[in-house]
């Protein structure tokens, strides 16, 4: 990799730095609206340290007539997780006086809008931290959908390619330019961070909490004021508002663009949308009848307390009300399959995704097709677009190397003595982006903090390969990438 390219790597790595020193001062204001001084000094010497770092990097100027090619990217997209991760977990450690490794842990969590925590004590804990873990979700949220829109169909991972007419080609055909297509996704996703603080403000939570839940859950994190999670509040208005604001964070932000832009059929008429409310609502209902004849529940409660927990786990925010795995073996064995589905491409959630779902029903069906009419020529289509060879092969590749990650962070955690209910569902909590696994240590009301550290590191990694769809990472891993 040429001095050139490096430098403008670093430009744009600064730029991130900047922003995320500047996002400091926010819990820096909450501090001083709460009349709080615990933790003011450390976001203080954190966005200072945040900010000179960015300031070295940005200082000599954009490196002139040179251009990122798509290898470029690889690199890239992983180097700004790792080091907004680095910088952001400056604060926790000067905080909550925590080790480094329990600090990237939590902030790694927080940027891949994971959820998973190694913090107990949120109910009294400081509002700067609070808000500073709810912003790390956000800024994640949106960093992600800019990724899936913008990268990932150019470099043809995991079969994004299918959204390239929805993502890199909108330029033309949704707005005059490309960088007005960020600007609305910008907006929407403001403006959908605002309307569920209101929402969560009536339903009844104070203003506080309210924000600090829209922006964890429309970037379908997960990170909570209370370590009760959602069950904190016994309101149903409360967890009904979850679940949309989770949904709205689960559909792809170009289709909110093209909606608004008068394509008012492209939401409601896309294959992946379609199929990702409907799988939702046939879960809610058939899982909420099964809990409601098996407890004490009655039936409007039983799907009120499923649609919540389901929602979240599919949509790899993971909050919950309540001990869902205490609900019986079915339902644990349900959850831990729920764990791997995920939302919509081009959204902020995790997870395999629903498409690659669709896509592998679609190809079963015409290899059925295919069996008993050898002759006949099949075309396969999804969503109006040609499954090609390259598209096949590319999902393919992604969903091989996506269970392989799993089993092999499994096996290590496994290896440092971890049961392997914690180890198995630990590792497909991890890489899917959900938050909490099964068991009673990482289950929905346990956390990670007794882990040993060389555990948090080996979940740290997979939570960064999970968000940046594995292949981007492990690309870099070869010795042929850096060969040129």
């Amino acid at each position: 990799m040429s001095l050139a390219v490096l430098r403008l790597v670093g430009f744009i790595l600064g730029i991130f730095l900047i922003t995320l020193a500047v996002s400091m001062t926010l819990p820096m204001l909450t501090l001083m609206i709460y009349d709080r001084n615990d933790g003011l000094s450390a976001f203080l010497w954190s966005s200072l340290i945040t900010f000179t770092c960015g300031l070295a990097l940005v200082v000599k100027g954009q490196p002139k007539d040179t251009h990122l090619r798509p290898r470029h990217m690889y690199f890239l997209t992983t180097a700004s997780w790792v080091v907004v991760c680095a910088f952001g977990a400056l604060p926790m450690v000067l905080l909550q006086h925590i080790s480094y490794t329990d600090a990237f842990f939590e902030t790694m969590s927080g940027i891949t809008t994971t959820g998973s925590t190694v913090l107990t004590g949120l109910d009294t804990a400081s509002p700067g931290l609070l808000i500073w873990r709810s912003m790390l979700h956000w800024l994640g949220g949106i960093g992600f959908i800019g990724m899936a829109v913008a990268i990932l169909p150019l470099l043809r991972v995991g079969g994004m390619r299918l959204f390239q007419s929805e993502s890199s080609d909108w330029s033309d055909k949704v707005t005059a330019r490309s960088h007005m297509t960020a600007q609305y996704i910008f907006a929407i996703y403001i403006g959908f961070t605002g309307i569920g603080w209101l929402a969560f403000w009536l339903a009844g939570m104070n203003s506080f909490e309210a924000i600090n839940h829209s922006m964890s859950l429309i970037s379908t994190g997960g990170f909570s004021t209370s370590d009760a999670s959602l069950a904190h509040w016994s309101q149903p208005a409360i967890h009904w508002v979850a679940v949309v604001v989770m949904m709205l964070g689960s559909l792809p932000f170009t289709l909110y663009v093209a909606t608004l832009r008068g394509r008012k059929e492209a939401l409601f008429k896309d294959h992946q949308v379609q199929g990702f409310v409907g799988f939702l609502v046939i879960t809610w209902l058939v899982f909420g009848t099964w809990l409601h004849l098996h407890s004490d529940f009655g039936w409007w409660d039983a799907i009120r307390i499923v649609a919540v927990n389901v929602t979240s786990v599919v949509t790899t925010t993971g909050v919950a009300v309540g001990d869902y795995t205490l609900w019986g073996s079915f339902s644990v064995m349900l959850f831990f399959y729920l764990t791997f589905v995920g939302g919509c491409s081009g959204s902020t959630a995790g997870g395999l995704k629903i498409f690659r779902f669709q896509v592998a029903f679609s190809l079963l069906l015409s290899n059925l097709e295919q069996l008993i009419h050898p002759r006949a020529v099949i075309r396969k289509k999804y969503n109006g677009h040609p499954l090609d060879e390259d598209i096949v092969r590319s999902l393919l590749t992604f969903s091989f190397f996506f269970t392989i990650t799993i089993g092999v962070i499994a096996a290590g955690l496994a290896l440092l003595g971890l049961d392997w209910t914690t180890a198995l569902t630990g590792a497909a909590t991890a890489v899917c982006n959900v938050g909490p696994g099964l068991g009673p240590i990482i289950g929905p009301v346990g956390n990670f903090s007794t882990l040993p550290d060389a555990a948090k590191w080996l979940l740290t990694i997979g939570m960064l390969l999970g968000r940046l769809e594995i292949l981007t990472v492990l690309v870099l891993l070869t010795p042929a990438f850096w060969k040129f």
